[in-house]
């Protein structure tokens, strides 16, 4: 029953593709030519072999002038074939350690463009990749999220190539850009239309969303299978899925968008359903409205408008809403994001994350989920081991955590080491040189840096696992979760990052060419155990994606549900993968 039920779902979405997959391209067409709904596009084989690509398709129109602030509406059509053989710029953004330098790629221009206005508004195109072998039936299809605390990243990171993930899965692999920091999640009362969705302030979401129609539509077209599709994501990522999975706009509608979800290092909790002193993504509403409220008051004195905030509030007082909806969106992208990082940030008040409008985003998402009230697919989850010692400054945080930000290096000083470091020779940096003396030794039971990152991830990481597994595992069975535990870096980086957060990621993809931290992980002794651990991991990921299961025979051993655990680990020669039961 099985195989005839996916024949006969192969058929209809061969019937879907019509004589462009029954006779071939037409004369004078790109064998590489794929008709979306909104035009044709036009990709290319990609160097490596293998696979073949669609960059830079376009599935919504710009997000600017008056779109800005908006929900996304479909492209404007076109006829002629686009070339579809490069990535769009990024969406806009303040330059960070993990976001595109000038150039939209990783490249030295990172180290120099931090804290500059990077990117444009004109961002949402995605990425398809696609194994160039032919398929007997229509392939899975891995939807990726990219990760960078909302408010940077960029799907042109070299990690994110799905090349090598599309090749080894077996699956056509999409990744999706959205808007970010204040693009993608604003509050403002004055933006409001009546509109639910779009006076939510969840722009990047419903860019998600966006996406997810057109892979529902367009994706047979890639020899993807719509029916068969994996959301995932990883950090704010991560966040950014499970938000999905628990939105009101989502949940119990017919057809679903997504399948299958994996989510990557983050969760959805609010902080009434954390322990005490736990670090929660989902926040009342009522702080981001506040955050809005915010950036025009600071805009105002910015510009030079109003003299100082009681000024600022009583000419928004004197305004219609139109008038400053309209003032806002005068703003350039460069002057809002100064004014967040010169005037917002100070005042802790610069983040970006869902919020929880009750339309886009439910107050409370793990109540939703234990009230049943989502999108109910199998789940794979995941985290590294040593997650939080990527964020020494945050130690600073409280008293507790040691009060002092543990990070000797600003962003510039590290970028110039870790992308130069010659991961093949003696060491040339200590473990002095990067963490905070308060921290040091850095085994020190309780007070060293091991110690308080371990108690930082319990807060955070380790917390919003718990919640929102233990959640989905009371309704469903299919939860699975990894921890990955990976660090046979170059000394001292062994100790300084470990298994840290993100650091799973270019095993999941495959790529550990240049990249951020590639030149302090990344030896030639170390290569043949991450090289055969990173192709179990994504076959285990093509199973799952396929079937919902992500047991398959490489692994070793059974892939057991939620509070198991598998634990993905090699030495330098071979993979070495365990299970921990139980194993919060």
């Amino acid at each position: 029953m099985a195989r005839a039920n996916a024949t006969i779902r192969a058929a209809g979405i061969a019937a879907l593709l019509g004589l462009q997959v029954l006779t071939g391209p037409a004369a004078g067409q790109s064998p590489l030519q794929r008709d979306t709904r909104f035009g044709p596009v036009v990709g290319a084989a990609d160097a490596a072999g293998g696979t073949v690509s669609w960059k830079g398709v376009p599935f919504a129109r710009p997000p600017v002038g008056d779109l800005r602030w908006r929900p996304p509406v479909d492209p404007v059509p076109w006829t002629a074939p686009r070339p579809a053989t490069a990535f769009a710029e990024a969406c806009v953004q303040s330059g960070r350690l993990y976001g595109p330098g000038l150039n939209n790629r990783y490249d030295e221009t990172i180290g120099t463009t931090l804290g500059r206005t990077l990117g444009s508004e004109d961002c949402l195109y995605l990425n398809v990749w696609s194994p160039a072998a032919p398929a007997t039936a229509p392939r899975p299809v891995i939807v990726w999220v990219h990760g960078g605390s909302n408010i940077t990243g960029y799907t042109a990171d070299p990690v994110y190539d799905g090349a090598t993930l599309a090749r080894t899965a077996d699956a056509v692999v999409v990744s999706v850009p959205y808007r970010l920091g204040i693009f993608g999640f604003l509050d403002v009362a004055q933006l409001r239309t009546g509109d639910p969705a779009g006076d939510s302030g969840n722009f990047a979401l419903l860019d998600i969303i966006q996406a997810l129609r057109f892979v529902r539509a367009d994706i047979a077209r890639f020899g993807g299978d719509p029916e068969r599709v994996t959301l995932m994501g990883e950090s704010a990522g991560a966040v950014n899925v499970y938000a999905l999975m628990t939105s009101p706009l989502l949940a119990g509608a017919e057809p679903k968008l997504f399948h299958r979800l994996i989510a990557l290092s983050g969760g959805i909790s609010s902080v009434a359903g954390l322990p005490p002193g736990s670090i929660a993504p989902i926040v009342p509403r009522r702080i981001w409205t506040a955050r809005g409220e915010a950036l025009v008051v600071q805009s105002l004195l910015a510009d030079g408008t109003a003299a100082d905030e009681a000024a600022a509030k009583a000419h928004v007082a004197g305004r219609s809403a139109p008038e400053i909806a309209a003032y806002l969106r005068g703003k350039s992208a460069d002057d809002l994001l100064t004014t967040v990082l010169r005037r917002l940030v100070p005042r802790g008040q610069g983040g970006a994350n869902p919020v929880p409008d009750a339309s886009v985003v439910p107050e409370d998402p793990i109540a939703a989920i234990r009230a049943g009230r989502y999108v109910a697919v199998p789940v794979l989850a995941g985290n590294t081991r040593d997650e939080t010692r990527l964020f020494p400054s945050l130690l600073a945080l409280r008293p507790d955590l040691g009060g002092v930000n543990g990070r000797l290096l600003d962003d510039a000083a590290v970028f110039a080491l870790v992308s130069r470091y010659d991961p093949d020779g003696p060491p040339a940096t200590r473990i002095e040189d990067w963490i905070h003396p308060s921290y040091l030794p850095v085994d020190a039971p309780r007070t060293g840096f091991l110690a308080r990152s371990a108690e930082l991830d319990r807060i955070w990481f380790a917390a919003l696992r718990d919640d929102v597994l233990d959640a989905l595992r009371a309704r469903q069975a299919d939860v699975w979760h990894y921890r990955f535990d990976w660090d046979r870096l170059p000394a001292p980086f062994d100790v300084l990052y470990g298994a840290a957060h993100a650091f799973d990621l270019p095993f999941v993809f495959g790529n550990f060419g240049p990249s951020l931290y590639a030149r302090i992980s990344f030896s030639r002794r170390n290569a043949p155990g991450r090289l055969a651990l990173s192709r179990v991991m994504m076959t285990s990921i093509g199973a799952f994606a396929r079937s919902g299961d992500p047991n398959v025979a490489a692994l070793g051993i059974r892939w057991k549900p939620w509070p198991a655990q598998i634990v993905f680990d090699a030495d330098d020669t071979a993979p070495r993968i365990t299970e921990r039961e139980g194993g919060k």
